[in-house]
């Protein structure tokens, strides 16, 4: 693998912080590119970002006036290529297949065109969603809430998450009141259903975000007979950072004529990020990784397994660092603690398995490190994908042992990436380069503060992210190093 770059030649790193009816004025662009495919597997083409460059605002693809305003307040103001590719299809109530890397504005994507539909009618039933957003983890679940959210309460909607590891008893509340949007996680949607406690005959749009790992085989069973009780002439949209063969289960059996909206390739991530691979010995490994984690933060560190996640958390945190963990043994209540702990600093870094990745968009994380590789490419792109997001630089790290070597070159390859390979020590210059400024170190084992009380914890949105290293940060006092 030839290098991009010697690492000398790198800018030293910054500090880092953070079916309705037929709309008019399609942008040209995207109309001229996309078009409907019966078979996405049989189709090799694809649409390239340029040619997706959004070319129009929000009021030009159709979306009503109070929703750009809403836009305009979550500072979203000119369409990524996702969204300028996709609404002027999903608008007009159109099935839809799409795929954008992360980061890349999804989200908003399928939350416009089930709001503009919506909002025709924004009377909820009792126990009846209109429509129904399936994703694979509860925290993706609360990050897709918090997007919908604003845009719903603009045109008078109610929206909910559904998900294990907490009582039902709130979920339950919510339905009976009525509610309009649902976004969901299988096993606990189907427990509902079960209960008859739900009911999804009334579901007008069904969304599959993360269509891949939905694809799965351990997903796989629960979404078919979840999309089976969604009445079959629905709008059906799936969106992923990668599509590819797992994923046409679901599109012959469910989508009608979609349209394939991809901007970019199958194999991209975001150009903006600078990827490293350290070749280490076994002995340095574990003093290279907390030296990498000691910067002023955000980090993500990656590990397989969650026995791993959690010693290598609470090693970093005994040592001074302030490092949380999120895997699938924690209870939702410390899951929810430990991400709120990271995304408004007073956790600089967070230690995470593969499965969390799904759920983890926080803005201004400019380093991700693989402790561990993951097992196949998509994984690693949906790990390296949770930095550079929104246009801003990132660095992605491989930690790599000598037993490892190959088959990260394979994994790397098939990703289509050309890192910088680099073997190093514990004391290797470039680990201060990657890592940025160290911040000070905490004078005892860090502790998260405990979550604010919330009437709706199930569904709240995300707290805003804060200055990193501003005043009035609580947590451990630090000392310097």
């Amino acid at each position: 693998m030839p290098p991009t770059a010697p690492h000398s030649a790198r800018p030293p790193r910054r500090s880092r912080s953070r079916r309705a009816e037929p709309h008019r004025d399609i942008a040209p662009t995207a109309a001229a590119n996309l078009a409907p495919i019966p078979n996405p597997a049989a189709s090799t083409a694809e649409t390239s970002a340029a040619d997706t460059e959004p070319a129009a605002d929000f009021s030009q693809l159709g979306i009503a006036p109070d929703l750009v305003r809403a836009l305009e307040a979550m500072g979203i103001v000119r369409p990524f290529a996702v969204q300028a590719a996709s609404l002027p299809h999903s608008l007009s109530g159109r099935d839809v297949l799409a795929r954008g890397r992360t980061g890349s504005g999804k989200t908003v994507a399928f939350a416009l065109p089930i709001v503009t539909r919506l909002a025709a009618n924004p009377t909820p039933a009792r126990r009846r969603p209109r429509a129904l957003v399936l994703v694979p983890t509860r925290e993706l679940a609360t990050q897709v809430a918090a997007t919908f959210e604003p845009l719903a309460a603009t045109v008078g909607l109610r929206v909910t998450t559904i998900f294990g590891g907490v009582s039902q008893v709130r979920q339950e509340r919510v339905l009976a009141n009525g509610v309009d949007i649902v976004i969901a996680c299988p096993g606990r949607l189907e427990d509902l259903l079960g209960q008859r406690l739900c009911s999804l005959d009334d579901v007008e749009i069904t969304v599959l975000d993360e269509a891949d790992h939905l694809s799965d085989l351990g997903f796989l069973p629960a979404v078919r007979r979840l999309l089976d009780r969604t009445p079959a002439g629905g709008q059906r949209m799936l969106f992923s950072a990668t599509l590819d063969n797992a994923v046409d289960a679901i599109v012959q059996r469910y989508l009608h004529d979609p349209v394939r909206c991809s901007v970019d390739p199958a194999t991209a991530l975001p150009a903006r990020i600078d990827h490293h691979v350290l070749t280490v010995g076994v002995t340095d490994k574990a003093a290279i990784v907390a030296e990498l984690a000691s910067g002023e933060g955000p980090t993500l560190l990656f590990t397989r397994t969650k026995y791993a996640a959690r010693k290598l958390a609470r090693k970093l945190a005994k040592d001074g660092i302030a490092a949380v963990e999120l895997h699938g043994d924690l209870a939702q209540n410390a899951r929810d603690r430990n991400m709120a702990a990271f995304r408004d600093g007073q956790a600089t870094v967070l230690v995470a398995t593969d499965i969390a990745a799904r759920g983890i968009h926080v803005d201004g994380i400019a380093l991700v490190v693989h402790v561990d590789p993951p097992a196949e490419h998509k994984a690693f792109a949906h790990r390296s994908g949770r930095t550079a997001r929104a246009g801003s630089d990132g660095t992605v790290v491989t930690i790599a042992t000598a037993d490892q070597r190959s088959d990260i070159d394979k994994l790397v390859r098939l990703a289509g990436i050309r890192p910088t390979v680099t073997v190093v020590s514990a004391t290797h210059p470039l680990l201060a380069e990657l890592r940025g400024p160290k911040a000070p170190v905490l004078d005892q084992p860090f502790e998260p503060a405990a979550l604010r009380p919330s009437g709706h914890a199930a569904s709240a949105s995300p707290p805003a992210p804060s200055d990193r290293r501003g005043p009035g940060r609580s947590g451990p006092r630090r000392r310097h190093r």
